[in-house]
């Protein structure tokens, strides 16, 4: 499976409307986003059953403003609409297939609990 284009216009129902999504966000004058390119492509043909989306920073600045972009390239992976992954920097190969692996491996139900206990408690401390 090829990777997709994501603009501000898909990129939410692409990351809420599939279980797993990776995305790089990239730009074509950054010199480690265009090594890490042809990786994640790669990656993409191996994992049919995840989506590969791309943001390109430059056309797309209000999205990378939206996700706190700060540098690229940064990879973001999401499950069932969560984001459970971000980390700057271009990754090598065997370091994907691990996030890759890590992200399908995760009990998104433990995930969930994770989620409430924490924002339970953020708010539980704003009150006391």
């Amino acid at each position: 499976m090829a990777t997709t284009e994501l603009t501000s216009d898909i990129f939410e129902r692409t990351v809420v409307d599939n279980g797993i999504v990776l995305v790089d966000f990239w730009a074509s004058w950054c010199g480690p986003c265009v090594q890490f390119a042809p990786i994640f492509e790669a990656a993409a043909e191996r994992h049919e059953d995840v989506v590969f989306g791309k943001v390109d920073t430059e056309a797309e600045q209000s999205l990378a403003a939206a996700a706190q972009i700060t540098s690229i390239p940064t990879l973001m992976a999401f499950r069932d609409g969560i984001l459970v992954f971000s980390q700057p920097g271009a990754l090598p190969a065997p370091a994907l297939e691990q996030v890759i692996t890590a992200v399908k491996g995760l009990d998104m139900d433990d995930v969930r609990r994770q989620i409430e206990a924490q924002q339970n408690g953020e708010t539980g401390t704003a009150q006391g």
